[in-house]
């Protein structure tokens, strides 16, 4: 069996960006388009994404863009044509939630199912992949084994998060932000209501947590678990952060790069890259350098109480400083202080162990500092730009020049009326056609087979070798392998009769999708639905067992009866009503 492709898949807000990922390592991006991507803050033309196309695919390095919130009916013709601008523009595939566009009438481009279609269990993957789409990203919440049932039920793909911010709700599936404020996260205008400071009320009124961030969860980080998230069947790892700058995709992206390697080198015969290239860093990748509020592996790992939620603040936490001698002039720092406030600085100096600041401040006694900004590192990140070579390997003889490269195009150059003059002692060719420094292209080795009084001008060999580079180039542009389009299987049955409101079903061609697939009846998505009343949030995370209060876990009654419900939190204006299903372990937020 062939060893299985493995795929490193980095957010981009822009084609800098985007270039910046497959420098540093990424197999895949994946990026916006100029209208329907669900970060309308990072929107790009159909020339930058062609850009970026052809920029990535030099190194078989694949585009994705994100087609991925709700159609309405209005838009449907609009969306079609945005998809046939992007097939001509040589994207590799769309990454989308709205059933609709399996029924336009699009080129056969690759369709990945979006983490918004919620896909938690194998009887929904199975549907995803009988009805067309090529890969699919999972739901961020599962374990391990959970990843494994999917991975063994289906034979495309598998795409799992394995970094960045995480959505409270099931798959980014939130309705708090369009029920509250009108902004609907499914069209990419989410308000982040759960990065909201909330205070946390009993049945009694009683205050138990006051301003506190009870929604807002620590970013993800799920590299100690990548060879179990592999072993489990999962091809592809997804970066999340499309709003994120070049800074923090590039570090990132050095670092899950330098991991999945190491996995790789020690399976050769299970696992290989995706794409091709080696990308040299030349700087060590840290995940606490970049944004982060500290880091939880989610449901990878022990859902012990405090794991999860970034209580204090929804800030980035950046590194713990224990050694204040270590900071620089410049430098971010960031604290508790005294009135338990999340506060911040810029550092002027460290004197006499004491930090000096651009402003009076107050450090409380053994408070633990954070650096947020490392001016140092950003002027090493700005100072080391990665490059990404392909290794190619030569051999000359009397009758042409072979070029042969990793991803196995072999370009010959003639030399035929080459003119050869009588050498003085035995050329050494390398010297010249080694010489790739402005291509894609580093020399591997060469095997020189010319006879011993052959001489060739190194002007000869210097326009040979941009012959063998160009072909390289155009060879590789001309047998580029394209993902087709997987049919519908028009006999698949959806898992459910019934279609909720969470479905975010917001056309008519989407509705008749389900329809055909035995979907019985079915409500319309929450922007669709002004007098929706259900659940605006369901989690599998719990606020009870994060706050110590498991239902199940906890004996304690005085505690028990400090959370006694209904429990109910409020930021501002809105209050939300908490209820339990102990039994799945989720917890809903009611409106009101």
């Amino acid at each position: 069996m062939a060893p299985r492709k493995i795929e490193l898949l980095s957010p981009a807000a822009n084609k800098e960006v985007a270039k910046a990922a497959i420098l540093s390592g990424a197999d895949a991006v994946y990026i916006g388009a100029t209208s329907h991507g669900a970060r309308h803050r990072a929107a790009n033309s159909i020339e930058d994404i062609r850009e970026v196309v052809q920029f990535a695919h030099t190194y078989r390095a694949r585009v994705y863009v994100t087609v991925n919130t709700l159609v309405y009916d209005n838009e449907l013709e609009q969306v079609r044509e945005l998809i046939c601008r992007l097939y001509e523009a040589g994207v590799d595939a769309l990454i989308v939630q709205d059933m609709s566009i399996l029924r336009m009438d699009i080129p056969p481009i690759a369709l990945h199912a979006s983490t918004q279609c919620d896909t938690r269990t194998p009887d929904k993957a199975r549907f995803l992949e009988s009805v067309g789409c090529s890969q699919i990203v999972l739901a961020r919440e599962l374990t391990i084994p959970e990843i494994k049932n999917i991975c063994d039920s289906v034979s495309v793909p598998v795409e799992c998060f394995v970094h960045g911010a995480l959505c409270v709700s099931y798959s980014g599936r939130c309705a708090a932000s369009q029920t509250c404020l009108g902004r609907s996260a499914n069209r990419g205008e989410c308000a982040q209501m759960c990065r909201m400071p909330y205070t946390l009320r009993n049945a009694d009124g009683q205050v138990i947590e006051k301003d506190k961030y009870l929604l807002s969860l620590r970013d993800f980080n799920a590299s100690p678990h990548l060879e179990e998230m592999l072993e489990a069947g999962a091809s592809s790892f997804k970066i999340e952060g499309r709003l994120k700058d070049v800074d923090y995709v590039r570090n990132v992206t050095a670092y899950y790069r330098k991991a999945i390697d190491e996995i790789i080198a020690r399976n050769p015969d299970r696992y290989v890259r995706s794409s091709f290239g080696e990308s040299v860093i030349n700087y060590t990748p840290r995940l606490d350098k970049s944004f982060n509020r500290g880091f939880t592996d989610y449901f990878l790992g022990s859902r012990r109480p405090g794991r999860m939620a970034s209580l204090l603040t929804p800030k980035s936490m950046g590194e713990e400083i224990t050694d204040i001698s270590k900071l620089h002039n410049g430098d971010g720092i960031s604290f508790f202080n005294t009135r338990g406030e999340y506060e911040g600085v810029n550092v002027n100096g460290v004197r006499n162990g004491r930090i000096i600041g651009s402003r009076p401040f107050e450090l409380p006694k053994d408070a633990v500092i954070h650096r947020t900004n490392d001016i140092e590192w950003n002027k090493l990140m700005s100072s080391r730009t990665p490059e990404r070579k392909l290794w190619v390997a030569m051999t000359i003889d009397e009758d042409n020049l072979r070029l042969t490269d990793e991803r196995g195009l072999t370009a010959t150059v003639s030399l035929q009326g080459v003119a050869k003059d009588k050498a003085q002692k035995p050329m050494q060719p390398e010297r010249v056609l080694g010489k790739l420094g402005a291509t894609v292209y580093r020399l591997r080795n060469l095997e020189n087979r010319l006879k011993p009084e052959t001489f060739i001008p190194a002007s000869v060999l210097t326009e040979l070798r941009r012959k063998g580079t160009d072909m390289l180039d155009r060879l590789n542009i001309e047998t580029y392998p394209f993902d087709r389009r997987r049919p519908e299987d028009k006999t698949a049955v959806y898992p459910d009769r019934k279609l909720d409101a969470r479905g975010n079903v917001a056309n008519v061609m989407a509705c008749k999708l389900y329809q055909d697939h035995g979907v019985e009846s079915m409500d319309m998505a929450v922007e669709k639905n002004p007098r929706y009343d259900d659940a605006v949030m369901t989690t599998r995370y719990c606020m009870l067992r994060e706050l110590g209060a498991c239902q199940r876990d906890c004996k304690d009654p005085a505690i028990r009866r400090r959370f006694r419900q209904p429990l109910t939190i409020t930021t501002g204006p809105h209050t939300f009503r908490l209820a339990f299903d102990c039994a799945r372990c989720e917890m809903s937020l009611f409106k009101g």
